[in-house]
């Protein structure tokens, strides 16, 4: 992984009041991202924070992730921890159903489909599908989901384009990426909104 410069980025949803900034760190030993994320989901409206680290190989070792704000998930937090070989640790506890999920997906950012793009560099034309650990809102229970990934034009210095479908809700999109796989627009779920 070729050091960078950190990295800000801002989305906003499509169609619902909020905004989330990433503060992302690319170094030799792997990423170092923090998010904060103001949104209104249902009657709640959320601030949230979370913290993700990887390891040079775009494995994820480490995500944190908090709930502020009104309503009943307020104060709610989420630690998970993993070898990078998806054997999971979820606040503290081993858990067996994780296992062989190798990215976390937070339902409320497009940051976490940036770890699957880059840890699997996939050539144009070529497909993977992956399980993830998906931490929907407002519970944040992670569960293990199926995702397919498959690179429309690889990723380059101008970016790339990537089909992302979630096979366990029927839901497909095509990702433009820039040239660190950030997503640029998650169509009828984010616009990015800083840098254009």
């Amino acid at each position: 992984m070729n050091e960078a410069a950190p990295r800000d980025v801002y989305w906003r949803p499509w169609d619902e009041p909020g905004l989330e900034h990433l503060h992302v760190t690319f170094a030799a030993e792997g990423v170092r991202a923090v998010g904060l994320i103001l949104r209104k989901l249902g009657t709640a409206h959320l601030r949230c924070r979370y913290e993700l680290e990887t390891d040079a190989a775009w494995h994820t070792r480490k995500l944190s992730f908090a709930v502020m704000g009104s309503g009943e998930t307020a104060g709610n937090r989420l630690a998970l921890e993993t070898d990078g070989d998806g054997n999971w640790r979820v606040n503290g506890e081993a858990q067996a159903e994780l296992a062989g999920c190798l990215d976390p997906d937070i339902q409320i950012t497009p940051f976490t489909n940036t770890l699957p793009i880059r840890r699997l560099g996939l050539d144009a034309g070529a497909s993977a599908d992956i399980r993830v650990v998906y931490v929907p809102l407002p519970d944040l229970t992670p569960r293990p989901a199926e995702q397919r990934y498959t690179c429309l034009e690889k990723l380059g210095p101008k970016g790339g384009r990537y089909r992302y479908e979630g096979l366990f809700r029927d839901f497909t999109a095509e990702l433009p990426v820039d040239s660190d796989a950030l997503v640029a627009d998650y169509p009828e779920t984010f616009k990015r909104v800083w840098p254009l």
